[in-house]
């Protein structure tokens, strides 16, 4: 039988679902097909630039600490900034940069080449250039005299010799700094072992990639307090951002093969905290094993493992606005006007945000710009969105993005309800992208264990970098300092809390 005749056999109405089923999965593959040429091709940011303005959009003049009525509704916005000046109103000086005023300066004179003998000198001119020096290794000697006691009372020892300092490795030879450039390359520029071992072979320092490995597991062991601290502090913030992204790691019992792990991150927006946890699998056990006690906010986005805290008693779930403008910006080829006037709405959101932000408001004061605002916004775009779902294809872009929005609806009104959340998770997105900069450099982790040491290490540095500590200043103290503080004491030397040893000779 032919397909013709087949066809033939067919109703009126058979062939209209025939051909409806065919246009639906024909959308579907389109939109498939243009995810994956701007995954490969395109750019990777997603803004909106909304060609008209919303009928329903409210004005955003937020310069007030406590919100008045609203405004009527205009269809023109004043836009307004502040320059900052020179005291002599000129403007802003341009051309090359300045130079950094810290930077030490080596002197060059350069004398005319004619006898000067007998010339007054009217000054100087000075011109500046940056040049750089690459570091250089240096032996550090402890010199420990010792002497002969005149008088040796029982069980005292006849020498009498200082004793050494705390040392990184004990009766190794890598000293704090040597130790601290290793793991910053390593875990922060990304740059793996046997690369590092290569530059150093130009300083004729050969330190082979093995050593390095060992040095680096014993500096965790070192550290591992501070990784257990930082966790304790995360558990107790009160407001956490959730997210994960893959590690690849060799599997010994797989000759060749390596096993797809994950970093679970966690980020605390108040005290600008970061938390990694490697997990052999993407599974609910990980999260529910490491935030074990843990009460207050969960923010994240809606990969369904996070579900499970929606039960847990003192845990409240809120989800990401950010995720929910993603699935509307990718629907723009399937339904451009419904994607449009959705994002314009979403757009006005953000806008209150960086408003707030750039006010610098309060908690409080952000909590009440919302609810006056923000609201407003959110029960025109839900009523929409109900709306319109009933007129669109349940299983194309459209529909989905608009029934992702709908199904965390009540998760995604919790920020406006307390000024401290925010509107999506970025920031703990923010936090992982070094870890992906880092798989296209060392392409995957030894072991799981060291996965796991990888983590306690991407957990402090991510935090030094969000508080804006220079991790290596930090990590080489820490090391000549952790053996010697007090146990009880030890989130004072977590990257938030930390301030560098003052100088006794200072």
């Amino acid at each position: 039988m032919t397909i013709s005749s087949s066809l033939d056999e067919l109703s009126k109405e058979e062939l209209i679902g025939i051909v409806s089923q065919n246009h639906l999965t024909i959308a579907k593959l389109q939109h498939e097909l243009d995810q994956l040429k701007k995954l490969v091709f395109g750019s990777r940011h997603e803004r909106f630039q909304s060609a008209t303005t919303p009928p329903s959009q409210l004005p955003l003049d937020l310069n007030v600490t406590t919100p008045e009525p609203a405004a009527p509704e205009v269809t023109v916005q004043k836009i307004e900034y502040t320059r900052t000046v020179s005291s002599d109103n000129k403007k802003p000086e341009s051309g090359r940069m300045k130079l950094p005023a810290h930077l030490p300066r080596t002197k060059v004179t350069l004398q005319p080449q004619e006898d000067v003998t007998g010339m007054i000198s009217i000054g100087e001119e000075i011109t500046e250039e940056l040049d750089y020096t690459p570091g250089k290794f240096f032996v550090r000697q402890y010199a420990r005299p010792k002497y002969v006691r005149p008088n040796v009372q029982e069980g005292q020892s006849p020498i009498i010799i200082a004793d050494l300092p705390s040392r990184v490795i004990d009766k190794g030879i890598v000293g704090p700094g040597l130790m601290a450039q290793i793991l910053i390359d390593k875990f922060v520029d990304h740059l793996p072992l046997f690369r590092q071992n290569e530059r150093f072979k130009r300083e004729g320092v050969n330190i082979p990639s093995s050593t390095m490995s060992g040095w680096v597991a014993k500096a965790c062991e070192k550290i591992e307090c501070l990784g257990l601290k930082l966790h304790e502090v995360v558990l107790k913030s009160g407001y956490l951002e959730g997210d994960e992204t893959t590690i690849k790691v060799l599997d010994k019992d797989k000759k060749g093969k390596t096993h797809l792990g994950y970093y679970w991150v966690y980020r605390v927006p108040e005290l600008n905290l970061v938390l990694f946890d490697y997990r052999e699998g993407r599974g609910r056990e990980g999260p529910v094993d490491t935030l074990k006690g843990f009460t207050g906010y969960l923010q994240s986005d809606g990969y369904g493992v996070y579900d499970h805290f929606g039960s847990v008693a003192g845990i409240v779930l809120l989800s990401c606005w950010a995720h929910v403008r993603r699935k509307f910006f990718e629907a723009q080829g399937n339904d451009a006007q419904r994607s449009a006037y959705a994002l314009s709405m979403i757009q006005q959101l953000y806008a209150i945000e960086r408003e707030a932000r750039e006010q610098q408001f309060t908690p409080e004061q952000r909590k009440t710009l919302r609810q006056e605002y923000t609201m407003p916004i959110l029960k025109e775009l839900e009523q929409w969105m109900k709306t319109e779902y009933s007129r669109v294809l349940p299983e194309g872009p459209i529909g989905k993005a608009i029934a992702y929005a709908l199904k965390r609806w009540d998760k995604l009104l919790v920020y406006t309800t307390d000024g401290k959340l925010e509107i999506d998770n970025n920031l703990v997105e923010n936090s992982i992208r070094p870890v992906a900069l880092g798989r296209k450099n060392y392409l995957f982790a030894g072991s799981h264990d060291a996965a796991r040491r990888a983590a306690i290490f991407y957990s402090l540095f991510g935090s030094c970098k969000i508080n804006n500590v220079n991790p290596y200043q930090w990590l080489s103290d820490i090391l000549e300092r952790i053996d010697d503080h007090p146990i009880n004491r030890l989130e004072e030397l977590l990257p938030h809390r930390w301030k560098p040893k003052q100088n006794p000779n200072t």
